[in-house]
């Protein structure tokens, strides 16, 4: 039987970004093509990294760190518009997602640079400001008005995600699942009209495994944990995400905390923000910002103990066994 005009034809894209690979998995009428679709997401993801990577001396973000103080630096438009983000949800958070953390960043060996010894003391010795207090946005570009240095990676791979969903809008698609490395943003729903189903990790350091599903329609999920990025220090294993009061990884934390929002880069900062919140505190917090939010705690016995917030987490989650087909 010949395939109906009006049956929609599967396309899985994926490609390098960042460290680790994009994927784009959407559907489109038999007569769409294809071809644009893969070059088009590769270079939304490029144009992010190339703009906001600590790992790329020449990015429009370390040409910004390099600055002197005063001097005004001409940004894309899409590095501002992610700074400008990172503010505000900086703001929305009480300071607990911090992006003028990137000398403790660098200093604890989560950059380009071998963990420092003098830079992790520096770092905690640091005076902090909160960012915007130091941060000036004029029509000439950005300045700073005191020394910073900004890190933008618990927000950028979700903004590199946005910007897949949002080049695929572009070219007319309306149902499909982006993401990078796990952060992933829903368009639409599948073809069967049912939501995109969404693996939530299992914090597991030594495999990765699915601990529960949810079902995501035109929004963004992200997780932040303590079990994929680490470094040791006297034998203990230590989170890539720091604390903002002392510039060192947090010491206690929930095992991940997993936000859906609106858009990826918020979901993406403000897991990292419940991060360093903490359940207790990170639920109200998820609350008043309206989130909807997962905390999985390691318990002594080995499994998780979890608390969520919002319909998705409370209602709509299932357990991993008793997802059909996965």
């Amino acid at each position: 039987m010949s395939k109906m005009s009006t049956d929609l034809v599967r396309h899985a894209l994926n490609g390098p970004t960042m460290g680790t690979r994009w994927s784009a998995l959407f559907f489109a009428s038999p007569e769409f093509d294809p071809a644009p679709v893969r070059p088009a997401l590769q270079t939304a993801v490029e144009a992010v990294d190339r703009s906001m990577s600590t790992w790329k001396s020449d990015s429009d973000l370390m040409c910004l760190n390099r600055a002197p103080v005063g001097e005004w630096v001409s940004v894309a438009a899409d590095l501002r518009l992610v700074i400008e983000l990172g503010l505000k949800i900086g703001r929305e958070s009480g300071g607990l997602f911090d992006i003028g953390l990137g000398d403790a960043v660098g200093a604890w060996g989560f950059g380009p640079a071998a963990a420092d010894t003098h830079a992790i003391k520096a770092a905690m010795r640091a005076r902090r400001r909160a960012p915007d207090e130091i941060l000036e946005f004029g029509d000439d570009g950005i300045r700073k008005l005191a020394p910073v240095t900004l890190d933008l990676n618990g927000i950028a791979k979700g903004y590199g995600v946005d910007r897949l969903a949002e080049t695929l809008q572009a070219l007319g698609i309306c149902q499909a699942l982006v993401g990078i490395d796990g952060e992933m943003r829903a368009i639409g729903t599948r073809s069967d009209g049912e939501g995109w189903t969404i693996a939530v990790e299992q914090p597991d350091p030594e495999r990765r495994a699915p601990h529960s599903i949810l079902a995501l329609q035109d929004a963004a999920v992200a997780t932040s944990g303590d079990y994929r990025h680490w470094v040791e220090v006297q034998g203990r294993r230590l989170s890539h995400t720091m604390t903002p009061q002392t510039g060192a990884p947090l010491l206690s934390s929930p095992a991940s905390v997993t936000v859906v929002a609106r858009t990826c880069a918020e979901a993406d900062a403000w897991a990292t923000a419940l991060m360093v919140a903490g359940p207790e505190a990170g639920l109200v917090l998820a609350m008043r910002n309206r989130l909807q939010a997962l905390f999985l705690m390691r318990q002594p016995e080995g499994d998780y103990r979890s608390l969520g917030i919002g319909d998705l987490f409370t209602k709509g989650l299932e357990p991993m066994a008793a997802a059909a087909g996965l």
